[in-house]
């Protein structure tokens, strides 16, 4: 398995969740801008599963060799990569934090993807999860650049899934809601609708197993997203979401 953004608490947990499961893993590539702490995790899963795994370094914002990839060869994908940023209030107008909103939650993080989607096309076999968000279900002022970046990789991992469909590779978009991670850590998130990173792994790993298309970690988010998303604009504009 491929784990892009392998310090998030969820991409851990779904990792522990399918060698609980039984799933085997020749290897696992953990791709990481954090090094230090993937060798922790890496470390854990030898001792607790005898799982091999490889911890190799991938900063987005820095210049990508991908000669160092020619060797990594995995038949799932699992991408947890994410940046929340700065709120709209404090991080707006602060080019800075858009910017790398924008590159790390989708225009850097893109042909990486494509890097891999490429080599599962070419052995025709695969399935690539990516984690999006509900933010990128429709615009909101508490948090639109996060959420434009997150709507453009939901439709790309559309994109990818419609391309890839006939090639023998699936895609699967994972939509969290609210999450309880080191991401959202001080944010008065409502416990309802609120999932644990081993609430999210239970959830991907049965839609991963199922080969749905489009998942939501908890089910109640379809529905609340559904309602947003068919509010009429004249209405929609005037709410403070």
């Amino acid at each position: 398995m491929i784990v892009l953004g392998s310090t998030s608490e969820v991409a851990q947990a779904f990792v522990e969740k399918a060698l609980q499961e039984g799933e085997k893993f020749e290897k696992i590539y953990l791709f990481t801008s954090n090094k230090e702490t993937t060798e922790r995790f890496a470390r854990h899963l030898d001792v607790k599963f005898l799982q091999q795994s490889e911890v190799i370094e991938l900063d987005l914002m820095k210049e990508i060799d991908y000669n160092r990839f020619d060797n990594v060869n995995s038949n799932v994908l699992f991408c947890a990569v994410g940046y929340l940023g700065e709120g709209t209030d404090e991080g707006l107008y602060d080019n800075r934090n858009t910017e790398r909103i924008i590159d790390i939650n989708y225009s850097k993080l893109v042909p990486v993807m494509n890097y891999f989607a490429h080599k599962f096309e070419n052995r025709r076999s695969g399935i690539i999860i990516g984690l999006s968000s509900v933010a990128g279900d429709r615009g909101r002022q508490s948090n639109f650049i996060y959420g434009s970046a997150k709507a453009a990789f939901t439709t790309y991992l559309s994109g990818l899934r419609n391309y890839l469909f006939d090639k023998k590779v699936h895609v699967l978009t994972i939509k969290p809601g609210f999450m309880a991670t080191k991401m959202t850590e001080g944010l008065p998130l409502n416990p309802k609708l609120t999932a644990t990173p081993k609430q999210a792994a239970a959830s991907i790993y049965k839609a991963f197993k199922n080969r749905k298309n489009v998942a939501y970690v908890l089910p109640i988010w379809s529905i609340i997203m559904m309602i947003i998303r068919n509010i009429p604009e004249f209405i929609f504009k005037k709410l403070k979401l």
